[in-house]
């Protein structure tokens, strides 16, 4: 995967200094964060099944609009550089009916790949291989192609990430290979911590995320996210809103699971959650159940990751620009 360990490490860590000025340099630029929702209502082919091409072209028309590019491949290429892992954080706990999609993962690899990024240094992942597996993606370690890898396999650092109430050991994949991470939650529903999209998808870097759930994810899911790893390599969020689900999470429930056919895209993940609990709140009321708060699982770890200790970003409506495409 890299020529001579050392120059590899010099280079990257000139990449990451770079590039990340350069990020930092577009998050300013305006006060509001920037949140893209793109729908396609004619995403799915005849058989029920997210047609390959459409989504594709969804993916081009939400980056092109989030970045202000050119062209589909100028967005791609403010992502990461050349030289640089690129970790796809995946969400496979629910198997294929409730997972990111291998159609949109294909998709993103190919862009990626069309901006530079080798194959070889495009790593997708989650907690688990057999997750990943039901999910419908191979598991694959090789290092001269696309790996799909889980943190069972690839292992935990030996030295414990402190955050307010959280302490974890943090997966491999993250800390010691990707250089940036692209993070690819599901919209939906989760029945003790609310919603799970882009902060909660990050209990998969961890060792132990089960201690986490009490107090519906509050403060804990925020605390994860302020780890340095996790909150300097996450690079943006694409949330996969093709099938989305408004009860019964996360495990796959088809009763309470709609075919959304959208896409969010944020680097803000504050802003992402708080617009994606939005939208699973009116759909939950157009159905006719409960709203979270009522059923006492309200996020309120979305305000407190927005808060002075954390400050991952905003939950404000006012400082959230919501374009849809």
């Amino acid at each position: 995967m890299r020529i001579g360990l050392q120059d590899g490490v010099s280079r990257r860590n000139l990449l990451r200094a770079s590039l990340g000025g350069a990020i930092v340099a577009q998050a300013t630029v305006s006060d509001k964060s920037r949140v893209v929702s793109a729908r396609d209502p004619a995403l799915r082919g005849a058989g029920g099944s997210p047609d390959s091409s459409r989504v594709l072209k969804l993916l081009d028309r939400a980056m092109q609009s989030f970045y202000a590019a050119d062209s589909p491949l100028g967005a791609w290429k403010k992502v990461a550089r050349p030289g640089e892992v690129v970790g796809l954080k995946v969400n496979c706990l629910s198997g294929r009916g409730a997972s990111t999609s291998v159609v949109l993962v294909e998709a993103i690899c190919e862009r990626l790949q069309e901006a530079g990024i080798r194959q070889q240094d495009i790593v997708i992942w989650d907690r688990l291989n057999s997750d990943l597996e039901s999910a419908g993606f191979r598991v694959a370690s090789r290092k001269d192609r696309i790996r799909a890898i889980g943190n069972d396999t690839a292992g935990y650092g030996g030295e414990l990430a402190v955050y307010g109430s959280a302490g974890s050991l943090l997966s491999n994949t993250l800390t010691k290979t990707c250089d940036a991470v692209i993070n690819l939650p599901v919209l939906k529903d989760h029945g003790i911590v609310g919603v799970t999209l882009a902060l909660k998808n990050l209990f998969g870097a961890i060792h132990n995320p089960n201690k986490y759930h009490m107090n519906a994810g509050d403060p804990y899911v925020a605390d994860v996210n302020t780890f340095p790893a996790i909150r300097q390599k996450v690079r943006l969020t694409i949330c996969d809103g093709i099938t989305a689900q408004y009860e019964g999470g996360p495990s796959y429930m088809p009763q309470w699971s709609w075919p959304f056919n959208s896409l969010l895209i944020a680097r803000d993940p504050v802003a992402l959650d708080h617009t994606g609990w939005q939208i699973l709140e009116r759909k939950r009321e157009q159905m006719g159940i409960k709203a979270l708060r009522e059923l006492h699982r309200e996020p309120l770890y979305i305000a407190t990751a927005a808060d002075a200790s954390h400050r991952l970003g905003t939950n404000d409506p006012k400082r959230i620009d919501l374009v849809e495409v």
